[in-house]
């Protein structure tokens, strides 16, 4: 199987991708931004009703977030480097959530100070913090969700509680002068099983109805992110996932829905990303060894983190000579031997495949350039250039 680039771009934009990445050296991170606003506004089309919050990790870069900005979304953000960050950029706090729950108490004052006045929160001394240092701010409360174990990139148990504590934290927040606003919830980065969205608005009433027993009335659910971006493995239409999703909710809450925010990283900005990287090695381990090591020159320490555990399969396109294709154990360029994409996930190249020869890791626009390391092995963080329709060609780099 060889993979086809127009499964995965449109002839115009591979077009663009191919003329920048024709001027540098690898390894490098190209980034459309053309495909990002198509996506954003994909996703506003099927979502009207809900309000979008972009996961600034997954693609912190300031190209990126002037471009969201200008769309008119808001933001999720982790830390307040990312705060500032959006700050610098003329964004409004209004516009920001804090949606760690893991957060030092300087922190949450920082933020406040900031006007930052929406916070995520599970746990029993970070609501103190919050009633301390963020007085009279809207909270919600992240709850535990089953299903996770079927997204790509599973989240733990790390985030959020089990929904009878979260009643008790909101119920505690109500009384420390703090305004209890909601729930959120996520099901999963790059999650393929649409159902784990069902059980968790079901929770997520559960919840509701308690609440307005208790004389406090719920307004907002944030369904945090999840949706997928085009890998190897199939997903279904974001369209499929938003006609589900909004039965969901119409079957638990009917037509007036409370305020809903989606927290999307991976669906916007994944396809609009290709990492460009070239063939070093190509070795075998013994004379009759059947396993061909084949060494590229970006590895999981300065992009590809995500393929720990094969988790993410990206779509690798090579235009090597010749029709036949061969598996090859797939390793980066570090002395680290955890420095391996895929040696049990075997994505076919070229069999001609040889040294200086171009790899192409396609839908690489998010968790890639953000999680680079500084100088593992001496080898620089991955540079990231920038095309779209608002650019030109002679605008200097971004890195």
């Amino acid at each position: 199987m060889r993979i086809d680039v127009e499964d995965y771009y449109l002839p115009e934009d591979w077009k663009r991708i191919r003329e920048e990445a024709d001027r540098h050296e690898t390894p490098f991170l190209i980034v459309n931004l053309d495909i990002i606003r198509r996506k954003y506004e994909e996703l506003r089309k099927f979502f009207p009703f809900a309000k979008v919050y972009y996961a600034v990790k997954s693609n912190p870069a300031v190209e990126v977030l002037k471009l969201l900005r200008d769309l008119g979304s808001c933001f999720d953000v982790a830390s307040r480097y990312e705060l500032d960050r959006l700050l610098s950029l003329g964004i409004d706090a209004s516009r920001v959530s804090y949606g760690n729950t893991i957060k030092k108490a300087a922190d949450i004052e920082y933020f406040y100070r900031k006007g930052v006045r929406l916070f995520a929160t599970d746990s029993e001394q970070d609501v103190r913090n919050l009633a301390k240092f963020a007085p009279g701010s809207r909270v919600f409360c992240r709850i535990l969700t089953e299903g996770s174990e079927t997204a790509d990139w599973p989240l733990s148990r790390k985030f959020g509680c089990h929904p009878d504590m979260a009643i008790d934290l909101l119920l505690m927040a109500k009384k420390q002068g703090l305004h209890p606003c909601g729930i959120s919830f996520h099901v999963g980065s790059q999650q393929r099983e649409i159902g784990t969205w069902d059980s968790a608005i079901a929770k997520v009433r559960y919840i509701f109805d308690y609440m307005q027993e208790e004389g406090i009335k719920l307004s907002l659910i944030n369904m945090g992110g999840g949706f997928p971006a085009n890998y190897i493995s199939k997903t279904n239409a974001m369209e499929v996932y938003a006609e589900e999703i909004t039965r969901y909710l119409q079957e638990d809450f009917g037509d007036e829905l409370p305020e809903i925010i989606l927290e999307p990283g991976r669906s916007l900005v994944g396809e609009s990303g290709v990492i460009v990287s070239e063939v070093v090695l190509i070795s075998q381990k013994s004379t009759t060894g059947v396993d061909k090591w084949l060494y590229v020159d970006v590895g999981r320490f300065n992009g590809l983190i995500e393929t720990w555990d094969e988790s993410i399969k990206y779509p690798l396109y090579c235009e090597a000579y010749g029709r036949l294709s061969e598996d090859f154990i797939i390793a980066g360029p570090t002395c680290d031997s955890q420095d391996i994409m895929y040696e049990f996930f075997r994505n076919p190249l070229p069999s001609h495949v040889e040294p200086g020869d171009r790899i192409y890791w396609l839908s690489c626009g998010a968790y890639t350039s953000s999680y680079a390391s500084v100088e593992f092995n001496g080898f620089p963080p991955l540079p990231v250039y920038f095309i779209g329709s608002d650019l030109k060609p002679e605008e200097p780099a971004s890195k």
